[in-house]
Parts: C-alpha cells; sequence; structure tokens
C-alpha cells in the first residue's frame, strides 16, 4: 500500500513539474518567438514524465 502511495505522490509532483515546464515553453515561444525550442522542451518533457513514471510503476 506505501509503494502505490509514493507512486501516487511521484505521479502528482511530476505532473506539476511538466505544467509548469509547458508553461515555460509556452512563455518562450510568445516573448521569444522561438518555436523550435518551445516544442522541443514540451516534447521532452511530455517523454521524460512518461518514461519516468512508467519505471516506477512496473518496479
Amino acid at each position: 500500500m506505501t509503494i502505490f502511495i509514493y507512486n501516487l505522490i511521484f505521479l502528482i509532483i511530476s505532473i506539476y513539474i511538466l505544467g509548469n515546464t509547458i508553461g515555460y515553453a509556452v512563455y518562450e515561444i510568445k516573448q521569444f518567438n522561438n518555436k523550435f525550442g518551445g516544442i522541443t522542451i514540451i516534447v521532452f518533457s511530455i517523454f521524460v514524465v512518461i518514461f519516468s513514471n512508467a519505471m516506477m510503476w512496473t518496479n
């Protein structure tokens, strides 16, 4: 049961960090007109969150 709680807390924290990262990427796109950088940040951060959570839930 405690492993489930730790995994759930990790999921919630990683989704929070993902939201902050996507917010920074949107800021990068709007303020500096850096579409490539913003899209790269969004795609990479989504990949990292999915991969890290998959590793946490499968262990």
